[in-house]
């Protein structure tokens, strides 16, 4: 079954599994006008040869996995691609992979995608059966030039975590659609972690099929010199009384680095009792860097029980590196711990001690200072910034 959703102001307009009936994109479409075309290495054109092969490793405990062709109903039921490239990850693959949890069991999986150089397809099915609980994180690594989908079905009062870790190596480029859509009183934690990659655009997509439906995104991103990170949320509040939550935020460092975080919330008139908000926060370290940030809210009804939207793109605070200071923490390490405190109530949240280390790590490597070297007490030097 597919999800059917009318054309709106901040919705897509062209809906289709085939290929052919979705524009090449030029660049000055609102969608694709941020995204360096030139450095999608042809997955844009829909003739690009997904044919390679993408290495998949799983690790589960309550989950079911299936290798299933497209033709399966399970695969599509959710996604209906939007835009060429997912198309392409949709009749591309040689197969879908099927995790499902059953009804009121609990589970845990850990899927890694590892890239293999060439270009590739990829279609990643979750469903979390009703009253089913579980976490599924999604590691992508390696190089890849990857077109790469996943759906999430949560059945009625499932609570599902599904994160994806884009720690690709530096060369990979990565264009995916992440799509979920929530029974009645579900609830659901997306987040997407962003270190890797030299262009990488996701685009989680969040839709409802009764009330009661929570959803909660969160988002963490670093960009370096020269890459390119790119979000596209769309929330879709077709369904009354259902609540959605976001939080993206981002760190930039480096001559050319540039990241894109687009938040659309659509409340269809329908869509009566809603209450939605949805926040992105840009740090940028260094001179050369460029942050875009752009919330969408339309609303079509006002009945609701409240709706809202903020961004704020900044520069390093002086002030709290001063602060540091003058508790006797050196500068470069009190750098260190400002944008560690930046980014510690999104991994707060995702509750992954191990996913929460590799990211600490990666920025510590990024800023030059080996926290752990230096004897300084992760959670202790965490504590102090956020006070």
């Amino acid at each position: 079954m597919s999800v059917t959703i009318p054309a709106s102001d901040h919705s897509p307009t062209v809906r289709s599994r085939a290929v052919a009936d979705h524009p090449v994109p030029s660049g000055r479409e609102e969608e694709w006008r941020f995204t360096p075309l030139d450095r999608l290495r042809g997955l844009h054109t829909g003739s690009l040869d997904l044919s390679g092969s993408v290495g998949l490793a799983i690790e589960s405990e309550g989950f079911v996995a299936e290798t299933v062709t497209v033709d399966d109903p399970r695969v599509g039921a959710t996604l209906v691609p939007t835009d060429i490239v997912a198309a392409q990850a949709l009749t591309g693959s040689a197969g879908a992979v099927v995790l499902s949890l059953a009804a009121e069991a609990m589970g845990r999986a850990r899927v890694v995608m590892t890239g293999q150089g060439v270009p590739a397809a990829s279609h990643l099915v979750i469903e979390f059966a009703p009253f089913s609980k579980g976490t599924v994180v999604i590691e992508h690594r390696g190089s890849a030039v990857l077109a790469g989908n996943i759906e999430i079905r949560l059945g009625d009062g499932a609570q599902a975590t599904v994160i994806s870790h884009q720690a690709w190596d530096r060369d990979a480029v990565h264009v995916g659609t992440h799509a979920a859509h929530l029974g009645r009183d579900a609830r659901l934690l997306m987040a997407h972690v962003t270190l890797g990659g030299d262009l990488v655009r996701l685009s989680p997509l969040v839709s409802y099929a009764a009330p009661g439906g929570e959803a909660e995104l969160l988002g963490l991103y670093f960009a370096d010199s020269g890459q390119h990170l790119e979000h596209r949320v769309f929330v879709d509040h077709d369904t009354p009384h259902c609540s959605s939550s976001v939080l993206y935020k981002g760190a930039l460092q480096g001559e050319g680095a540039h990241t894109v975080w687009i938040g659309d919330v659509l409340v269809r008139a329908q869509a009566v009792g809603i209450d939605t908000y949805e926040v992105n926060r840009n740090l940028i370290l260094t001179d050369g860097a460029r942050a875009d940030s752009v919330p969408n809210l339309e609303l079509e009804t006002g009945e609701i029980q409240g709706a809202g939207h903020a961004s704020a793109t900044g520069r390093f605070d002086d002030e709290q590196l001063f602060y540091l200071q003058a508790r006797g923490i050196p500068e470069d390490l009190a750098r260190v711990l400002v944008v560690r405190g930046f980014f510690a109530d999104i991994l707060g949240r995702l509750g992954e001690p191990e996913l929460s280390r590799s990211v600490m790590s990666d920025v510590d490597a990024r800023l030059g200072v080996d926290v752990e070297g230096l004897g300084v007490d992760d959670g202790e030097a965490d504590d102090e910034v956020a006070r």
